[in-house]
């Protein structure tokens, strides 16, 4: 949230949300219905099934929930992600020591809420993946011209790539056919790491029955392909994690008074305090790029055959300078439950995240990442953290004056964003897949 403010502004307008003053501040809409997608039931309960079976990964150890799960705000709770080459769930997920990692996970997890609105467009932390109508299938992404068609939204086409990571679900050199395919470049097309899970998806005789039932063309003896499974997925989640029921939304329907701290936190948000200038809309995101100098540590993102360990955001996607180190604005629905923050996940709380935006990069401890197995992760050298930080947005803002008391307000703010149903999800967890492999708790 960039801060653009005087501190006599700041405490003048403190004092006139204390009173309860809300004249000046512009607040967003409610959300409707009309802001979403609507979802056929069936297809969602199907795509449940296979967002929590591992049968998509290459070890068909990994499924979609392992790296996103309600337990931890659809996310992991974790800094930086441990997919293939772990074990267990959450904070508690370790490297398995007869298996290990090629690689850490480079960014966050990043939440899943909302993501059935029309207006999530661009997906990933860096926006590799948006609509444009002027690419095939209606989307550009890292495979380009390969891009197949059939992908029902921008959010079906997301669901599908981390299958194709190493690091995430496809798995080790050469150790499966999926990480095979991946490692050659075959992703598309008969034999493609694709095509490969969508045939153990096909022989899987509850799979075929049920997607028989939700698709007139497979019932017809069209095969169940890739982009099926996709967006069924998609619906699932869409349907699952729609969060629009905190006491912010009830405040924009019914004017249902915030709690008095929330109420302060509101004020400062949609006024002095700037956060709205990118945290903007009824979801709290500008689905822009902004650079905020998150500090960056883990194994940077960079291709194999780089030799670094940078992160520089939007700029790996369009080749701009002026997009050095740029990442989305993150939605702040359910934020409070998220944790930790920032595209490397570098700060445990809320307060910590909120401090951060115009303080010194310098400052910045490890200590307040979460990272449960040992690393030798840490900052870059100085000269690095110097570009990083001349290039941060914040930096061209007057320093930030927000005193104790305002963070608190802030982050009770922040905390009456939360939907609880929303967050626990609709279906939940089922009981079991048809693949019989083990689901994650």
């Amino acid at each position: 949230m960039p801060v653009r403010r005087s501190l006599t502004i700041l405490l003048t307008s403190y004092l006139l949300a204390s009173a309860g003053a809300t004249a000046d501040m512009t607040l967003p809409a409610p959300v409707t219905d009309a802001d979403y997608r609507q979802i056929d039931p069936d297809r969602a309960a199907l795509g449940q099934l296979l967002f929590y079976d591992p049968i998509l990964s290459g070890n068909r150890n990994i499924s979609c929930a392992t790296c996103h799960h309600p337990r931890f705000g659809t996310g992991d709770g974790v800094s930086l992600s441990l997919g293939e080459g772990g074990v267990g769930l959450g904070p508690e997920r370790r490297i398995d020591p007869d298996n290990p990692p090629e690689q850490r996970i480079p960014r966050n997890a990043p939440a899943l809420f909302n993501l059935g609105a029309h207006e999530f467009t661009v997906m990933f932390h860096d926006g590799r993946l948006e609509a444009d109508p002027t690419r095939p299938g209606g989307l550009r992404t890292p495979l380009d011209a390969d891009m197949v068609a059939g992908f029902d939204s921008v959010l079906s086409a997301q669901t599908m790539f981390p299958v194709l990571s190493p690091d995430e679900m496809a798995g080790h050199y050469g150790e499966n056919d999926v990480a095979k395919a991946v490692r050659l470049g075959r992703i598309t097309g008969t034999g493609g790491a694709w095509d490969i899970i969508a045939g153990r998806v096909r022989a899987i005789p509850t799979y075929a029955g049920r997607f028989a039932a939700v698709d007139s063309e497979i019932a017809a003896g069209r095969p169940i392909d890739f982009t099926d499974i996709s967006n069924v997925i998609a619906d699932f989640m869409a349907l699952e994690w729609r969060a629009d029921e905190s006491p912010f939304d009830a405040h924009l329907r019914q004017g249902t008074p915030l709690p008095q701290e929330a109420a302060k936190g509101m004020a400062l948000f949609y006024g002095p305090a700037g956060c709205a200038d990118c945290h903007s809309g009824p979801f709290q995101t500008d689905h822009a790029f902004h650079a905020l100098a998150v500090p960056q540590f883990g194994p940077g993102k960079a291709a194999r055959f780089e030799d670094h360990s940078r992160d520089v955001g939007r700029a790996r996607v369009t080749g701009a300078d002026v997009d050095l180190y740029r990442f989305r604005t993150p939605s702040l629905r359910n934020v409070a439950l998220t944790a930790p923050y920032g595209h490397t996940g570098a700060f445990r709380t809320l307060e910590e995240m909120i401090a951060h935006h115009g303080a010194p990069l310098e400052t910045y401890d490890l200590s307040q990442a979460v990272l449960p197995e040992p690393t030798a992760f840490g900052q870059r050298d100085s000269a690095e953290l110097a570009h990083l930080a001349s290039l941060t947005e914040a930096r061209s803002a007057e320093p930030p004056a927000l005193s104790p008391g305002d963070v608190a307000a802030l982050v009770a703010f922040l905390q009456s964003l939360t939907d609880r149903a929303g967050a626990d999800g609709r279906l939940g967890i089922p009981a079991a897949v048809p693949s019989r492999l083990p689901v994650d708790r």
